[in-house]
């Protein structure tokens, strides 16, 4: 695994080591008083404790359709009145609102933590407003419509340091395009796999997008393209409304080299973030691989 990260990152990391070790003393202390409390509490039934998944569909005033989505709900939901971050999960290219939950641990890996996921869809718009299909306005969907909704209609903690933000491959650019676009609006903004040259050029590793990315951005040089490259979105970063960015890539990946760019724009900035890199391909497997390491990092920031 290779891990980079900005001056900043690491001095938190140390600073979190010392932290980490101390609690580590205090809490063997305590084992000692609270062993049989701890042991009735791993029970059969809080075993049995799962969150829940539903599907939803609301009217988007921005692409003037019905859209689908689906929301995993924490265990306790259903029981309690309390309120809970939000992890807004997108899929990739040729993907749809159910492919986390289809296609990965999601839900199992999810158990851990007290935060609502919304899987929406997309289709294939690289979560833009198109430059060549008026009615198709997929970033005013997102950020306009769909987040409203969820906020509105589930019991979510609907401010910016309890809302995240991440994707596979297509939707890990749409994550961290919105992130950029949109700051102060997401605490973390999380990214696997990440198709950063969406806009320019990703057609001459993966040839089967071209259809998807002309329709979504138009020809080359249009405003479209230049206003969503994320390149040119980083440089333009404040670092003081900037989200938290995790990013992960598998070492034989076809867009390996493209996170590696991102990376290293990023590590001249001041913006925080954090990068891994390891064995795997753009693959399901490496994407649900992937997830244990990007909820925890997402529920450590997010959750208060």
């Amino acid at each position: 695994m290779l891990k980079t990260a900005n001056p900043r990152t690491l001095r938190q990391a140390a600073d979190s080591h010392s932290q980490c070790a101390t609690r580590v003393v205090l809490s063997l202390v305590l084992l000692i008083g609270v062993q049989s409390a701890f042991a009735q509490s791993r029970t059969p039934a809080a075993k049995a404790a799962s969150p829940r998944v539903q599907e939803g569909m609301f009217h988007s005033k921005a692409l003037d359709r019905d859209m689908h989505y689906t929301i995993v709900l924490p265990a306790d939901y259903r029981d309690s009145q309390r309120r809970y971050p939000v992890l807004y999960l997108l899929h990739g290219w040729a993907g749809d609102y159910t492919n986390w939950v289809k296609l990965t641990h999601l839900v199992e890996y999810s158990r851990r933590y007290p935060i609502i996921i919304v899987t929406p869809d997309a289709r294939n718009s690289w979560y833009v407003n198109s430059a060549t299909v008026p009615g198709d306005r997929f970033e005013d969907y997102m950020i306009s419509d769909l987040i409203p909704e969820i906020d509105s209609h589930w019991r979510t903690l609907a401010s910016p340091e309890h809302r995240s933000i991440a994707g596979l491959s297509m939707g890990g650019y749409g994550s961290v395009l919105f992130g950029l676009k949109h700051p102060g609006l997401f605490a973390v903004v999380g990214s696997v796999s990440g198709a950063f040259d969406g806009p320019d050029g990703i057609e001459s590793v993966m040839p089967d997008l071209r259809e998807s990315t002309d329709r979504a951005y138009g020809p080359a040089g249009s405003a479209t393209r230049i206003n969503n490259d994320i390149y040119s979105l980083i440089e333009k970063a404040d670092d003081k409304t900037a989200p938290y960015l995790f990013l992960e890539c598998g070492s034989q990946d076809p867009l390996l080299s493209s996170n590696r760019k991102f990376v290293k724009d990023l590590s001249s900035k001041n913006v925080r973030y954090e990068y891994h890199e390891y064995p795997g391909a753009h693959s399901w497997d490496f994407w649900d691989h992937s997830l244990p390491m990007m909820l925890e990092v997402i529920a450590k920031r997010t959750i208060q």
